[in-house]
């Protein structure tokens, strides 16, 4: 039978100054997340292009150009 680790008595201090809310956000706006979801996910598509992850354009305007053409391959 596995045992866990106990928890440090600072952690338990602090846990039941905490209360009920246990530290979890106040607020959880679904909307707001499903946002923030679909950016992440965009980034990290991006990262999937070598030249844009690793930044290999010297110039702006070719950097921007990548991203333009990323963004069109992404969305066809």
């Amino acid at each position: 039978m596995p045992r866990t680790i106990p928890e440090r008595s600072d952690q338990q201090t602090n846990r039941r100054r905490r209360g009920s809310n246990g530290g979890s956000p106040p607020a959880f706006d679904k909307e707001r997340y499903k946002q923030r979801n679909v950016v992440e996910r965009c980034f990290n598509a991006f990262k999937q292009y070598r030249a844009i992850a690793t930044r290999y354009d010297k110039t702006r305007e070719s950097y921007e150009a990548a991203l333009t053409i990323a963004s069109l391959l992404m969305w066809i």
